[in-house]
């Protein structure tokens, strides 16, 4: 929407890895210079951390994409749960490699042969494991194991690892020193720097055709490091409502005042790309508040047919009306999970009474909790139904300009 707007050729706050977009930011620049370390040795681990959406697959992409494939042939995994078995066929799979039986002794068999007809070709390996954190004990063993493949003293596989952060508490576990001792180059990637901000943002306008429009007024970008923590992801989320917002206004020039809107809209987010942290929260809901009544939004009044900027407006009024009820629901869920599962501090006194714990208010809590929650989905589902009504009329909108344009 913003991008027709603004007369981008593309949306450049997505958040999904694009190479495209890369951002040699201080501390993605120290990382490329040990990967190109790590990968001059041509063996061995490399081990890539950081924070969520820090960039760590955007950096691997860049990597990918800017390689020789004529000298290096490239697999990647992104990981889940997986125990040693599945991760073998897993990084078979990556290379394109079809194991002649479902299992791990054909899956390695199949596998080495492959490295070693790369390896006589004149190609390294290079095997990429992204969300390294979700790996178990054994499946790092088995990567250890894969690490082992030599033809003559070449070895033929080095192995590139991204996680987060806890990543480097599981790498020293006792049972891993083995791995630990292959690790040629680490790096942890820190948030870019507060005057790095305005460049990075500036960086993925122009690379798709912005040209000062819109322009970003006086304290926005400081004010952005701030509510981002100069984390690309969460930059990439603040500015992708920002122009939104922008575009539904049809304003020039984005201010403070408009950042703080979205700053405001995205505040109850609880989910691990959320732009600030959510409040601490009470997990005994005051009665007050519990039995207070829920208040069903009314659908959004349909603009006149051929107001465009009213349709886009209310389009955006709903989604972050929303947004705001969806937040409202994650956090009256967790204050019920909390509630039905009391934690118990060891050590700490417990009261005594002949009659056991009095029960009564934590059920009378959680039965207007329970109601809170059932009357929360009602207003959910209200508002996804205003949505899609809105929406039907921007594309009713769109139809008729289309016929108009054709009849023309």
């Amino acid at each position: 929407m913003y991008d027709q707007f603004y007369g981008f050729t593309g949306r450049p706050f997505q958040l999904a890895p694009d190479p495209e977009f890369y951002f040699e930011s201080l501390t993605h620049r120290k990382a490329l210079s040990y990967l190109g370390y790590g990968l001059a040795q041509g063996e061995g681990f490399i081990v890539i951390t950081g924070e969520v959406g820090a960039g760590k697959s955007t950096l691997a992409a860049h990597l990918v994409a800017s390689i020789d494939r004529l000298r290096l042939t490239v697999g990647q995994i992104v990981t889940s749960r997986l125990d040693g078995d599945e991760l073998v066929r897993l990084a078979a799979q990556a290379f394109g490699v079809v194991p002649p039986a479902y299992d791990k002794a054909a899956a390695l068999g199949a596998l080495e042969m492959f490295l070693q007809d790369e390896a006589r070709a004149g190609r390294r390996s290079l095997l990429i494991v992204d969300e390294a954190q979700n790996l178990s004990v054994q499946a790092l063993e088995e990567l250890r194991m894969l690490s082992n493949f030599q033809l003559g003293a070449h070895p033929l596989l080095q192995i590139l690892l991204l996680g987060q952060p806890e990543f480097r508490t599981t790498l020293n576990t006792p049972g891993l020193e083995q791995l630990r001792q292959r690790v040629i180059a680490t790096h942890h990637l820190d948030a870019m720097e507060t005057e790095e901000v305005g460049p990075y943002v500036e960086h993925r306008l122009t690379h798709v055709g912005w040209k000062g429009r819109p322009a970003f007024g006086s304290g926005v970008y400081a004010r952005l490091a701030e509510a981002s923590g100069c984390v690309p992801r969460r930059i990439n989320q603040l500015v992708n409502r920002l122009l939104l917002l922008g575009a539904v206004e049809q304003a020039d020039t984005i201010d403070l005042d408009m950042l703080d809107e979205v700053i405001a809209d995205l505040a109850g987010d609880a989910d691990d790309d959320a732009v600030a942290a959510p409040e601490p929260v009470d997990f005994v809901a005051s009665p007050a508040a519990a039995q207070a009544p829920e208040s069903v939004p009314e659908p959004a009044r349909a603009p006149a047919p051929g107001d465009q900027s009213a349709i886009m407006e209310a389009l955006a009024r709903e989604l972050a009306t929303r947004d705001e009820q969806i937040a409202e629901l994650q956090q009256a869920v967790m204050e019920l999970a909390e509630m039905r599962a009391p934690a118990v501090v060891v050590g700490a006194p417990q009261p005594e009474s002949e009659s056991g714990p009095d029960l009564e208010p934590l059920l009378s809590a959680i039965d207007d909790l329970t109601r809170r929650i059932e009357a929360l989905e009602v207003r959910t589902g209200d508002q996804n139904e205003a949505i899609r009504h809105v929406l039907t009329m921007l594309i009713e909108w769109l139809e008729a300009e289309n016929a108009s344009a054709r009849a023309a």
